[in-house]
């Protein structure tokens, strides 16, 4: 199947709260990751897609999960979306070393994230 769901990423208005919650409800490993500027804590679940847990960059919004789904060329991707009416919630942006990304809303306003995997 093309263009798998990859990550799922929780956007957070209160990590540590989210953290508590989460670690006790399954059996995830939460591994946290300094970013530089945040930290980011990697969901490890072992078999199956596995995620990420941060503080929500969107000021004002609640706490929400957000599905990436991965694709050859986000940046062509990204464009697309947006022809076809999706808003571009966050343009296409580097993680280093691991890849791009972008989050769209589709016309209805559904969140979705855009992953290119980097290429070694």
């Amino acid at each position: 199947m093309g263009n798998p769901f990859v990550h799922a990423e929780l956007m957070s208005t209160n990590v540590p709260k989210s953290k508590a919650f989460y670690g006790k409800l399954f059996d995830w490993k939460l591994e946290d990751m300094d970013m530089g500027d945040k930290i980011y804590t990697m969901i490890k679940v072992g078999d199956g897609t596995g995620g990420g847990l941060m503080e929500n960059p969107m000021p004002d919004a609640p706490s929400l999960w957000v599905a990436y789904v991965e694709v050859d060329d986000v940046k062509a991707a990204t464009s697309k979306a947006k022809s076809l009416g999706a808003t571009v919630k966050k343009d296409v942006s580097e993680v280093a070393g691991k890849g791009s990304f972008s989050v769209i809303a589709d016309p209805t306003g559904a969140l979705l994230g855009l992953w290119q995997p980097k290429i070694s």
